[in-house]
């Protein structure tokens, strides 16, 4: 059964068929090789049981309250918070790119959205102080990579959701990696600084200038503090604060910086909700899928099979990280993480794995599938707001999934990363 989907899933694919319907073709296959036709209902079961979860309303609330501080215009003052922090260094805008990364990272969730926003503004900028674009935009996209990790993450909540994670842990979580993955970024930007000989921007570093853009940007940072902080002290859960998040947006962009209207506030809405339909139509098929191979035993044959091979931690870990990234090459990022996820984690829980480790790992490696060529879906994005060509960017992209690679590696090796800050707020 398992190779006949796999053959209908690919066959597909292959001829452009659009990803949700590939992943219900190969469903309906499996069952019709089963031959229980009775057991069709499931399939619709299965789709709107795997969507009926309380936690993944977080997504969209977490989705829209970026775009409207788009909207807002509360992202231009966090690029100018980033500028007055690091733009006065030698490859400052490589620098603000990354901090911008960080920063808009506790909103959204979301590495496309983060490759958009800043990408639109930070790569013609870059490319008009001297930098390359292939550069500028593989910087783009590389530093969204934080957006997933950093909480809140769209990701993570679709891996608490399947495992029973906690997802307030998994947040906590990602904080410590997230900071060392924009700290390896600024060292790659600092090597390639001096490689070659990028400009150090005219204004220098002052106290008053940082005051006034601390002053200026406050509105906007409060935003994230509302989510992480409302998380981590238990006062709300991830899809409450989403939904504080985005009364709080809508509130300041209409009352403060007085730059939303009613007409970008429906924009927001409608790309809120083209973007939750995508992935929620996407998981509701895997789902199905999933079930299936959890009836047909393939989590617990794969399990037997791996551990045939592997008796401790650091090898499992490789070997489901090395797979997942693999498939994350050739396939879109939640569908892989709503189809890997249940065979997976049993395998990262019966080897003594800590869950919140697996899911940073699993959520990382995802996340690095979005820059890895040929499906990575922020190198198109990069390429399409930054006017770069896509061969181009195939060809500078490898040495940001490099540096990625070698987060996931530490972190692998090097577990407390992730699970010291949980422990420490009580997760």
């Amino acid at each position: 059964m398992t190779l006949i989907m796999i053959i209908v899933f690919f066959t597909l694919m292959l001829i452009g068929v659009p990803l949700f319907a590939t992943l219900l073709c190969a469903a309906f296959a499996g069952f019709v090789y089963l031959g229980e036709y009775s057991m069709f209902r499931i399939m619709v079961q299965q789709f709107f049981g795997g969507l009926d979860v309380f936690s993944l309303m977080a997504i969209p609330f977490f989705i829209l309250a970026g775009s409207l501080m788009n909207q807002a215009g509360l992202t231009d003052r966090l690029l100018l918070l980033a500028r007055a922090l690091v733009g006065h260094l030698k490859g400052g805008l490589g620098y603000v790119n990354i901090v911008a990364s960080i920063i808009f990272a506790g909103v959204n969730g979301s590495a496309a959205a983060d490759t958009s926003a800043l990408g639109s503004i930070l790569i013609p900028a870059m490319e008009k102080e001297g930098y390359s674009k292939s550069y500028a935009a593989g910087l783009t996209a590389g530093s969204s990579l934080i957006g997933p990790i950093i909480p809140p993450s769209i990701f993570m909540i679709l891996y608490g959701t399947m495992t029973n994670t906690s997802i307030g842990g998994l947040f906590v979580a990602g904080i410590i990696p997230g900071l060392i993955l924009g700290t390896a970024f600024m060292v790659m930007n600092f090597f390639y600084s001096i490689k070659h000989d990028f400009p150090v921007a005219e204004t220098h570093f002052s106290m008053a200038n940082l005051w006034q853009a601390i002053r200026t940007s406050a509105v906007a940072i409060i935003a994230p503090v509302i989510i992480i902080g409302g998380i981590v002290l238990g006062v709300m859960t991830p899809t409450e604060s989403g939904a504080v998040a985005v009364a709080y947006v809508i509130i300041t962009g209409f009352l403060w910086t007085r730059e939303l209207t009613f007409k970008s506030l429906t924009a927001a809405v409608l790309e809120t909700t083209r973007l939750t339909s995508v992935i929620f139509i996407i998981m509701g098929a895997a789902t199905i899928i999933g079930w299936l191979l959890t009836y047909e035993r393939v989590p617990q044959q794969f399990a037997e099979l791996v551990m045939q091979f592997a008796h401790n931690k650091l090898i499992v870990l490789l070997i489901l990280s090395s797979i997942t990234f693999i498939i994350g090459m050739f396939m879109e990022e939640v569908a892989t993480l709503v189809l890997l996820t249940p065979v997976f984690a049993p395998i990262a829980l019966a080897t003594g794995i800590d869950p919140l480790h697996f899911g940073i790992i699993i959520t990382l490696n995802i996340t690095i599938a979005l820059i890895t060529p040929p499906m990575g879906a922020c190198v198109y994005i990069a390429c399409a707001v930054g006017n770069v060509k896509l061969g181009d960017m195939f060809k500078h992209i490898w040495p940001f999934v490099m540096v990625a690679m070698a987060v996931l590696f530490l972190l692998i090796v090097c577990a407390p990363l992730t699970t010291f800050l949980p422990k420490m707020c009580g997760f």
